[in-house]
């Protein structure tokens, strides 16, 4: 990189970049191993670095989820009106 004008710039910084973009754009953590050439997933994720609008993103998305309308807790007996049936489908 030193022939570009850019001497703190890497080969590893642009390959990390390029992960990085690749999942944002929605590739399986599968296919990126294959891409990169890793051996486990482990070394793959560690490449990949979010940007702190992902994270934020990440959070809203959690928070929406935890904020929204519950369903009832614990299963639920279906048809809830089974009167002398033994068996019970419950969901």
């Amino acid at each position: 990189m030193l022939g570009l004008g850019y001497e703190y710039l890497r080969r590893r910084d642009l390959r990390h970049t390029g992960l990085t973009w690749m999942a944002d754009a929605g590739v399986p953590l599968h296919v990126l191993r294959k891409i990169a050439g890793h051996g486990s997933l482990t070394t793959t994720q560690r490449c990949l670095h979010p940007d702190r609008r992902a994270i934020e993103k990440a959070g809203e998305a959690l928070s929406a989820h935890l904020s929204g309308p519950r369903k009832t807790s614990g299963p639920e007996v279906i048809p809830p009106d089974s009167h002398g049936r033994h068996l019970r489908l419950v969901r």
